[in-house]
């Protein structure tokens, strides 16, 4: 080899240089980046995060009931062996299948379970594969599973053929719910109750639009007021459920959708450690029911307590839905409505699919049969008895069946020639006629009915809804109530957990001048108004040291909108000199603002202010300087003459002398009257929203009357914090001392139905008094303040007879105390029916009723 050769070979391995060049020729990574990228979220995408809506299904899902059908005997097989099944198909590891296949089981609508498949509620996770079994349910293998209409891929190695989807004629969707993360996309569709699923499949099929709300398994309460048809922002809010078992114990009895047990009593520790509330401590009694008790600190409200917990601990969670599915290979956002409608629609195409199978299987049957019937009844058999070769035999059945054909549903075949020639001798000689004319007429009864399937598709697919609601909706209800919550203002019913301070002078206020002049307990949630002698005011969040200013005459914890605070002032202007009056409130600020009463010229000062939270007026003696000119130095100013306006308005002149002081002399009426208070009979509280029924004008010691099924009477505040179970409550109103309370009720001790009137005598707010008989049996049928009250009920004579009888109560029975019995209704037989009467509607001319019944007046 020449030197030259030896230049131009490369040594030891070495490239070309060509081949060298072309190696390292540059490429863009931007353009490769972009392309991977998009592979791997699209296969992220449709591959493992997001459910095709034809059957509802993750990949992993569907590859797990695939497996277990195949595997599917009747008995339960390990987890593990069915993991292992499972992973001919699935390529991601047997963690992934595990882990889907619990959360399978945990849905309690696919699978069947044995062992210990662990707790959503506490949040137990389940015992290993090797330990727990599993098997397909009766449900599953009635509406997942059919070979022939399934559409196959093969597998990833090559070696199995899996389903594309499976033909699932249920919105199973929509029954279990589903989360994925996928790359830049993400779904959430909440699980939703099984038979509201199967009555909406009905409703859409009659072409009716029905609502759809979510069913969770943790049972609980929903607020379903926002959740827009499961689409991408709605928020749903769901609550645990809280009873008060005494004024110092609270029991949670279930837990919200994705919140365990152990999760929740960390969240109250947690806002007990912060000061949010006041419990003493938390005992967790979870077994079959959840049960966690909170023992509540002395003198906490219940009710208090209880939306401090929906307020500030994972007694109430907020879950914001976003429902994306595979449509045609592509991620949509759609609603649930929609998802229904589509997996309804499809439902319709399966049951067409299959029926379609089955005709064409009926067919089939009935031609064999009758080709059957033919060959044998017309003794064709006979013919090929001379026949000497395959082609002469099949020429001669071929001719014989020839004056038969025109009766056929289809052509006759070489195969269907070949199947008669397979026909024993021992069949041909025991043919029965008759039982092969049944079988055919049975097929034929069989293909007109799924013939008339096929015609009336629709309601044949109504008839399969309501035959899955008859034999899989047994003990599938509702568990989560539907309802509407109140908005829990954080700072309403956040404990007193700060003391706050304020030093006067240096113009500081917050929580760490402990040596300083003290205000008030209040919430570190709260804000505070801080008014100074300069005129000024400002509203700002408590902390531990804020700096508002020097000389503070007035600082207390600020409500918003709260028209009732008014404030009473008399300034000095700084220009002129004059003093003016004038009342005004503070509703709504920008915090941290400083904002001016005076007329904010220099020098200006207040001279008077009192903070009143009840609007009220008061009158006070001025004094003025002694070195003034004026004849009167001394006279009274009553605000009460001053209208309540903003906190801008100039006011009125109180004096254009100097004025030495002013000292209150008495303190008038509440200027604006009463709180007028409503009634949200949808959850049971209070407001001043103009919410609900209105109970009246509520002052300072004004209660509300509350009587129960149960008979007994309570005198409650008229707090907004307040909760009132309403299915237990008989009558509730502002209480007026002066009303008589009339009342029927039955003692089940004596067996006797009484009438009693009597007035409330105990004062005690918060305490509940029994009016009526303790003896088991007893009841509260009628209760009323009413002043002129009229009651109806019916009864059977001796002879079985029904009569209407009607009494005037303020005749019938004078009022007595309280703890009376009162006065027998009467020895009538099976009273019933009570009901009170509009004084107008009772006829006073006739003893009777329209249809001749005996009736009791008194005018």
């Amino acid at each position: 080899m020449s030197e030259m050769e030896n230049k131009n070979t490369p040594q030891n391995g070495e490239l070309h240089p060509e081949e060298s060049d072309a190696l390292h020729e540059a490429k863009p990574v931007s353009g490769l980046y972009e392309n991977w990228f998009l592979d791997y979220a699209s296969y992220v995408i449709l591959e493992r995060a997001v459910p095709k809506i034809e059957d509802g299904f993750k990949p992993v899902q569907r590859r797990i009931l695939h497996a277990m059908r195949e595997m599917d005997d009747g008995r339960f097989h390990k987890v593990a062996n069915i993991i292992g099944q499972t992973m001919q198909y699935h390529p991601h590891g047997d963690a992934a299948i595990g882990d889907a296949l619990v959360n399978l089981g945990q849905k309690d609508l696919l699978i069947d379970t044995q062992g210990n498949w662990g707790d959503t509620r506490t949040g137990d996770s389940a015992a290993a594969s090797r330990y727990i079994e599993a098997r397909l349910t009766k449900f599953a293998l009635d509406v997942v599973f059919n070979k022939d209409i399934t559409d196959w891929q093969t597998s990833y190695d090559g070696r199995k053929q899996e389903p594309t989807s499976l033909p699932v004629k249920f919105p199973m969707l929509l029954a279990q719910g589903v989360e994925g993360i996928a790359v830049g996309l993400s779904t959430k569709i909440m699980p939703h109750n099984f038979c509201e699923l199967v009555q909406g499949s009905i409703d859409v099929l009659n072409g009716k639009r029905p609502k759809l709300y979510p069913d969770f398994i943790t049972g609980g309460l929903g607020d379903f007021s926002q959740y827009n048809s499961g689409k991408k922002g709605g928020k749903i809010r769901l609550r645990a459920e809280m009873e008060v078992v005494d004024k110092s114990t609270l029991a949670i009895t279930s837990v919200p959708y994705n919140v365990t047990t152990g999760s929740l009593i960390d969240s109250i520790l947690k806002a007990n450690d912060n000061g949010k509330i006041k419990i003493r401590k938390v005992e967790d009694n979870t077994a079959q029911k959840v049960e966690i008790l909170v023992h509540l600190k002395q003198g906490v409200s219940p009710d208090v307590a209880m939306d401090a917990l929906y307020a500030f601990t994972n007694c109430e969670v907020s879950i914001s839905p976003n429902c994306c599915v595979i449509i045609d290979s592509t991620p949509q956002f759609v609603t649930v409505s929609e998802v229904l409608k589509i997996s309804t629609e499809h439902t319709v195409e399966l049951l067409r699919q299959e029926l379609e199978i089955q005709k064409r299987t009926l067919e089939e049957k009935w031609h064999f049969a009758s080709l059957e019937r033919i060959f044998i009844e017309n003794r064709i058999y006979r013919d090929i008895e001379e026949c000497e070769t395959w082609e002469a035999v099949i020429a001669t059945i071929d001719k014989g069946l020839e004056p038969f054909k025109k009766h056929l549903m289809r052509k006759v075949t070489e195969e269907d020639i070949l199947r008669l020639t397979e026909i024993k001798i021992k069949r041909i000689s025991k043919f029965d006629i008759q039982k092969a004319e049944e079988i055919i007429a049975k097929l034929e009864a069989d293909l007109d009915e799924v013939k008339n399937n096929l015609t009336h598709l629709t309601d044949y697919a109504i008839r399969y809804f309501e035959q899955i609601l008859k034999n899989h909706g047994e003990g599938r209800e509702r568990r989560t109530e539907i309802t509407q919550f109140d908005t829990i203002k954080a700072r309403r019913v956040a404990a007193a957990n700060v003391k706050l301070y304020m030093n006067r002078e240096d113009g500081f206020v917050g929580t760490s001048l402990k040596k300083d002049e003290f205000i008030c307990d209040c919430s570190d949630l709260d804000d505070i108004i801080i008014f100074r002698t300069d005129g000024k005011f400002i509203i700002t969040p408590i902390g531990e040291k804020t700096f508002v200013g020097k000389n503070i005459i007035h600082a207390a914890v600020w409500k918003k909108n709260d028209e009732h605070m008014v404030y009473n002032v008399i300034y000095r202007d700084g220009k002129s000199g004059i003093s003016f009056g004038k009342r005004f409130s503070v509703t709504s600020i920008v915090r941290d603002r400083e904002y001016d009463i005076t007329q904010g010229t220099e020098k200006s000062e207040i001279i008077y202010f009192t903070a009143n939270p009840n609007s009220e007026s008061e009158m006070v003696s001025v004094n003025l300087h002694s070195s003034v000119k004026a004849r009167k130095k001394a006279f009274d100013f009553d605000f009460s003459e001053l209208a309540i306006k903003g906190r801008g308005v100039k006011g009125n002149i109180v004096s254009k002398y100097r004025i030495r002081k002013v000292t209150q002399r008495e303190v008038g009426e509440s200027t604006l009257g009463g709180r007028d208070i409503w009634l949200d009979e949808n959850i049971g509280r209070l407001n001043t929203d103009r919410q609900g029924r209105f109970l009246g004008s509520f002052n300072t010691d004004d209660s509300i009357l509350v009587i129960y099924e149960d008979g007994s009477y309570e005198l409650t505040d008229f707090e907004l914090t307040n909760r009132y179970k309403l299915n237990e409550i008989k009558l509730l109103e502002k209480f007026d001392p002066v009303k008589t309370i009339s009342a029927i009720h039955y003692d089940g001790g004596a067996k006797t139905y009484y009438v009693k009137r009597f007035l409330i005598e105990t004062m005690t707010r918060g305490r509940r008094f029994g009016f009526i008989s303790e003896e088991r049996g007893s009841k509260l049928p009628l209760i009323t303040t009413d002043s002129h009250p009229v009651m109806e009920f019916n009864y059977r004579t001796k002879r079985g007879e029904k009569k209407t009888r009607r009494e005037n109560l303020t005749e019938f029975v004078d009022v007595k105390g309280w703890k009376a019995n009162g006065n027998k209704l009467g020895n009538y037989l099976r009273i019933s029916g009570f009901k009170w009467i509009e004084t107008e509607r009772v006829d006073e001319i006739s003893g009777e009723t329209a249809s001749g019944e005996e009736l009791s007046l008194f005018n």
